[in-house]
Formats: structure tokens, sequence, C-alpha cells
């Protein structure tokens, strides 16, 4: 028999607030941190969700005071303040893995310079991150585009199973970038205003920033304060296209039913769907294929982009814990900026906030390299 896998602690540090009891009360109030931001200084504004810098400095040196603010990037202070809540709780111990998702890493370091600076590798900020914090192992390192922070949640639980490891800490966070920006424009994928996931007039994406963080183990204690069973996981490469998701939904749908064949949980049994929800026409289109096959259009569904936009490596992890808060709060959240039905098959999106018994939720994530992701969590 396989050990069980818990997530029994988690963190965020995001627009709307640097702790998950500040996010939770901005999300239930409806608040919103998309807004136009200027980041390519011969470009119009976007809009984006962007982390106050000074306020991120503030609470950097609030809560480590002893650290030269200059040693770190902005990046590297989102993911430490977003972990650091998580490591004072529990041990830290030569079986513990330490496993960061991140997409672009520090990619702002590049920006005006003549030669690649070593804080740019993924393995340097993984070990500077886990040094830090003074982790025994060696750092993993998921970077598998959008889907990197689902992808976090089951490689823990899968190694601890494994038997490689007794509990695990990911972490996931990636930042707004002019390199980024500029990518995702030359797509013509950038929203001219507030993403609306699902909705009839999207247009596309916001991108966003974040931080996340949660402690996943197969020996939870008795005193903890939540509890979610990570029950089943998959990962599926529909191979179709660099950047453009398959029109049949065949690699997520794939993903949510191996996810949920493992889980050994029906579609009637599944309470609240975590979607990817870009806001984009043919990942919101092919999203509703792929539920639609899996039997799952009932099911109340939300977007998390509308609030904090498209946070790349860190959204799964990041949009994983919010439908774990919502859980622990029995409240369905509404997917923000819907308005009228845009795709061609039946989803049920959430308008408004709602009372809701949530045990069951499906977490999904799609990215670009044809890459799905599906885990089914369980609250305990």
């Amino acid at each position: 028999m396989r050990k069980e896998i818990y997530i029994t602690d988690y963190n965020c540090v995001t627009p709307l607030g640097f702790n998950i009891d500040s996010n939770w009360k901005a999300l239930s109030e409806g608040q919103s941190g998309v807004a136009l931001h200027k980041i390519i200084d011969n470009q119009d504004a976007f809009y984006a969700s962007m982390i106050d810098s000074d306020k991120l400095n503030e609470e950097f040196n609030r809560i480590f005071s002893r650290n030269n603010n200059n040693d770190f990037t902005r990046l590297e202070k989102m993911l430490l303040i977003s972990l650091q809540p998580l490591v004072e709780k529990h041990v830290i111990s030569e079986d513990t893995a330490f496993i960061l998702s991140t997409t672009k890493g520090n990619i702002s370091l590049l920006k005006n310079q003549s030669e690649l600076p070593e804080g740019v590798y993924l393995s340097k900020l993984a070990e500077k991150t886990a040094d830090f914090f003074g982790f025994k192992t060696k750092p993993i390192i998921i970077s598998n585009a959008c889907v990197s922070g689902v992808m976090a949640i089951s490689v823990a639980k899968n190694m601890i199973q494994a038997g490689k490891y007794k509990d695990a800490f990911v972490i996931a966070g990636d930042e707004l970038s002019e390199f980024v920006i500029s990518g995702f424009n030359s797509f013509q994928a950038i929203g001219s205003g507030a993403c609306r996931p699902y909705d009839k007039n999207r247009d596309g994406i916001n991108i966003g920033e974040a931080a996340a963080a949660a402690y996943i183990t197969s020996e939870p204690s008795e005193n903890e304060k939540l509890r979610f069973k990570v029950l089943g996981d998959s990962s599926v490469n529909d191979a179709n296209h660099i950047s453009g998701p398959s029109r049949t939904g065949d690699g997520l749908y794939a993903s949510i039913r191996n996810a949920m064949n493992e889980a050994n949980v029906s579609p009637e049994q599944i309470d609240f769907i975590s979607a990817h929800g870009t806001a984009t026409l043919y990942n919101d289109e092919m999203e509703a294929i792929a539920f639609n096959r899996m039997d799952l259009q009932n099911i109340p569904l939300n977007s998390m982009k509308g609030y904090y936009g498209h946070c790349l490596g860190a959204s799964g992890l990041l949009e994983s814990i919010i439908s774990m808060e919502s859980a622990l709060h029995g409240t369905l959240l509404p997917s923000k900026n819907f308005e009228e039905m845009g795709v061609t098959q039946p989803l049920n999106i959430i308008r408004e906030n709602q009372p809701s018994e949530i045990k069951y939720i499906l977490k999904t994530a799609s990215g670009f390299g044809g890459c799905n992701a599906a885990v089914v969590l369980e609250k305990c």
C-alpha cells in the first residue's frame, strides 16, 4: 500500500498581500491585483498584476532584518518571504526535499548585461534559496512552462511515495519582466484590458507575478491546522505545437482522466475545479472541450487569472493553495470578469461568492510545448 501524501501548510506572496490571510480577505472582497503598469520604456502600459517593490522591500526588511536587502533580487525576496513561515514550523532534515518551480527565474538579471550573470541560472536561484534556510538535500527544479507549479506538487508526492524523501517544501515563483511581456506580446496574446477567462469578449492574458510555498509530507502531525490529501496526479504532453494548445484538448483530457483514476473519484464527486483559464481564445476553448469529454461540465469552475494574472511557474501552486483555502472557508470564488459564455461547450462558471461544502478539488494547468497537468486534492 502506497503512502498517503498530505499538504499541511502553505503561504503566498502576491500583489494582494504577503501572507495567505491577507490574500484570502482580498479575494473574498473581490479585489484584483491586475492594473495598468508601465513595464517597457518605449511601449504603452499593460494590464498586469505586479507586487509593489517598496512594500516588498519593507516586508523583507521586517522579516529578515539582519540581511542586506541589496543581496537579493525581487524574485528572491518574494520566495524567501513566502517560505519563511513554513520553515519556522516544520523541521528540515536530511530527508527533506526542496523543490523549486519557476519558468524564468531571475530573468531580469539579463537586462543590459554583456555577459551571462551567474544568478540567472535556475540552479543558482534554487541553491541560494535552499542554502538560506539550511536545506541539506540537493534542490530539485521544475521548469516546464506554465504547468510547473502543479507538477511540483506531483513530483513531491511521487518522490515521497517512492521513499526518496520523508517530506518536501515546494516553492514557486516568477516575476514580471520586459522579456516575458515582450514574448507574449509578440504572440499578440496580451489582453487589451483586465483578462476575462471563458468570456465571449476575452482577448488575451494579463501577466502576473507571485511566489507560493507548500509543505508536503507523509507524516502529518495531529495539531496541523489544515490537511489535504494529494489523491492523484498526472501530466501529459499532447505535442501539438510550441505555443498553441491541442484543439481537441487531448493532453488535458488525458491528464484529468489519469489523475481522477488514481484518486478513484468519479466526475460527480468533484466539488470544484480550479482551472487554468488564461483568457486566450484557444486555451479556454480547449479546456472546455476537455472538461466536457470528462463529463465535468456541471462542476463549479473558476479561473484565478482575473485576480492574479498569469503568474507562469507560480500559477499552479498559488491557485492550488487558493483552492484549498476556498475549501477551508467553504466558499467558492467567482471567475472574475466573466459575464457571457464564450466557449462552445457548456461550463459551470462561478459568478459570485457562494457557500459550498468542498471535499474533492480538481486543479488543472496547461502550457507551452503541449504540456498539461492535473492533480486531485481531498480535504481531510
